[in-house]
């Protein structure tokens, strides 16, 4: 499964997405600097299209689809930033798109959505199966499932924040000691961890999850992928995948192998260091990295790091909560 995407899928998926993602910035702060004790990164990922990653790979996807297979489009299930990536995909390349979401997804997502022109299902994530709805879905129309993160092409995508990572320090004269990756099912990881490690092979790489939704960590340490015990109860919303996906957990258990934690008063904590210090809005999921980095997890004290700003789709009443505290 670890041939399933290779560094040339990744280079192709830079060429396909060229022009149509943003390209986003890296981002520096001499106060978050000072607080870390090393020279932070943080890929801003918030600013790109629809507000998260997730676009670059749901467009790499839809965009690989034959012409003849578009017309009966695509099925994806998600709690929002897959979600909202695909139905723009869609929508870019003229094609229907049905999403699967829970019913508990933040309201602003949920809409978003379906103001994309997807046709969106709700479920109740913690007594439904979202892929059997999904699947069933497209069986009946004939569609085309693009998964959240198992699937080469979505990795493929996803790698490209890696492979832009590399060549933006690169042009400054310099490399990654460290990243550190948000992580629910992988496909991030294993994307980025792909592009680094190729160009990078003694970069230090991290997974970040959510304390309590660690299942990529305990993987690593069982060598197989675990499962959570409980399919919701974090503020991280976008990171509750319920265990590590089947393509992505070989590729990060030989790349990565390594993962910290933050709870969620310290996800809170850094989303209000985003807006506060870098003028940014980080949804809880996507500031789940620099919540680790600001708690001292792991220690990067005199490397350069780079962590990922995930996205920054997050429900108003929440920010306003945080920011508030």
């Amino acid at each position: 499964m670890m041939d399933a995407i290779s560094p040339v899928d990744i280079d192709t998926a830079a060429s396909r997405i060229a022009g149509i993602a943003v390209r986003t910035p890296l981002i520096r702060s001499p106060l978050l600097d000072e607080r870390v004790g090393a020279q932070v990164y943080l890929k801003a990922e918030t600013l790109q299209r629809m507000g998260s990653f997730k676009f670059r790979g749901a467009y790499n996807r839809c965009a690989a689809i034959p012409a003849d297979r578009r017309g009966a489009g695509v099925v994806a299930y998600s709690s929002g930033n897959h979600a909202q990536g695909v139905a723009a995909a869609a929508k870019l390349l003229g094609m229907p798109a049905v999403i699967v979401m829970p019913a508990d997804a933040p309201r602003p997502k949920r809409e978003r959505t379906a103001a994309l022109g997807a046709d969106v299902v709700l479920y109740d994530r913690n007594t439904e199966d979202r892929t059997a709805i999904a699947q069933r879905i497209a069986n009946e129309r004939g569609a085309i499932i693009v998964p959240p993160f198992d699937d080469p092409m979505v990795i493929a995508g996803q790698g490209t924040i890696g492979r832009e990572i590399v060549e933006d320090l690169s042009a400054l004269g310099q490399k990654p000691d460290v990243v550190v990756v948000g992580c629910s099912g992988g496909g991030l990881a294993a994307g980025i961890s792909l592009a680094i490690k190729t160009a990078v092979p003694d970069a230090d790489l991290y997974t970040a999850e959510p304390e309590g939704f660690d299942d990529m960590a305990r993987s690593f340490a069982s060598g197989q992928r675990e499962r959570n015990a409980r399919l919701s109860g974090t503020i991280c919303d976008a990171l509750m995948s319920n265990m590590p996906g089947e393509l992505t957990f070989p590729i990060t258990r030989r790349l990565i192998g390594k993962g910290v934690t933050a709870s969620d008063a310290e996800v809170e904590a850094a989303v209000a260091f985003a807006w506060r210090e870098l003028k940014l809005v980080v949804e809880p999921g996507g500031a789940i990295g620099l919540a680790a980095l600001l708690a001292g997890r792991p220690d990067v004290k005199g490397r350069v790091v780079v962590a990922i700003l995930s996205g920054g789709n997050v429900d108003p009443d929440l920010f306003s909560r945080i920011i508030a505290a």
